[in-house]
């Protein structure tokens, strides 16, 4: 019998969610929280047929344990930890540095889930790295907000409100201009980025004040995943440039 694939972010999100509210404590089996979490679990569009496949996936006994990696391995716990793994204590001290912000994330995947747009959303080749890495938040967030940026209408509104106003299209991190350096072929070109995190403005309607406009190299590092991390705004990245300055 083929075994359950390793645990990801986005299930870890929701577990470490469940484990923190519980104060950092372990979930029993008998816990209607953990039947409730298993079942949303096993309809995750990520381990495509293991729910079928696998009749203990995600099970509540594994969820239950899951819970149990989740406490004990926080730094304040008293007594013997369980095993545990990377991914475990990555999620635990992201939620230790940013508790808001990473409930924050777990309620808008669940509101994601339970609006079934995360469902229709197909995969995208973007959501993880070249190494397989994702956004600490996980991937089913990072899809999204990757199909928000995507939005061409939303796009060209965007560009035509600047255009409108008198702004240059050029990129708001390092000021890179496409048609200053490409002439006409750059002239109007721009990518568009999220300002905020999808967690932290919330699944709402997207507005064009949400929307940042950064050249292709710097779109593409504020979307780089690095262990344990979220996505960059664009003022988080031009602190990592500011950084590398000599």
């Amino acid at each position: 019998m083929p075994r359950s694939p390793a645990w990801t972010h986005d299930e870890l999100l929701l577990a470490c969610a469940l484990v923190v509210e519980n104060g950092w404590n372990e979930l029993r089996e008998g816990d209607l929280r953990v039947a409730d979490l298993s079942d949303l679990l096993r309809s995750l569009p990520i381990h495509e047929g293991a729910a079928r496949a696998i009749p203990k996936f995600r099970s509540i006994g594994s969820v239950s344990r899951k819970t149990s990696d989740l406490a004990s391995n926080h730094p304040a716990y008293v007594g013997t930890p369980t095993k545990g793994g990377r991914l475990d204590r990555e999620m635990i001290s992201a939620f230790i540095a940013r508790p808001t912000e990473m409930l924050l994330a777990a309620a808008a995947l669940r509101q994601g889930i339970g609006t079934g747009e995360l469902y229709s959303i197909p995969q995208d080749p973007d959501e993880l790295d070249d190494e397989g890495n994702s956004a600490v938040e996980g991937r089913l967030l990072t899809r999204w907000a990757l199909h928000r940026e995507r939005n061409r209408g939303l796009r060209a509104r965007k560009i035509a409100q600047a255009t409108k106003l008198g702004q240059s299209l050029q990129c708001e991190v390092c000021d890179f201009d496409f048609g200053s350096i490409y002439g006409d072929l750059g002239t109007g070109y721009i990518e568009v980025h999220h300002r905020l995190p999808l967690h932290v403005s919330g699944p709402r309607e997207t507005r064009l004040d949400d929307l940042a406009f950064l050249c292709a190299n710097c779109h593409r590092m504020c979307h780089r995943s690095r262990a344990g991390e979220s996505w960059r705004t664009p003022s988080a990245l031009q602190a990592e440039i500011a950084k590398s300055a000599p």
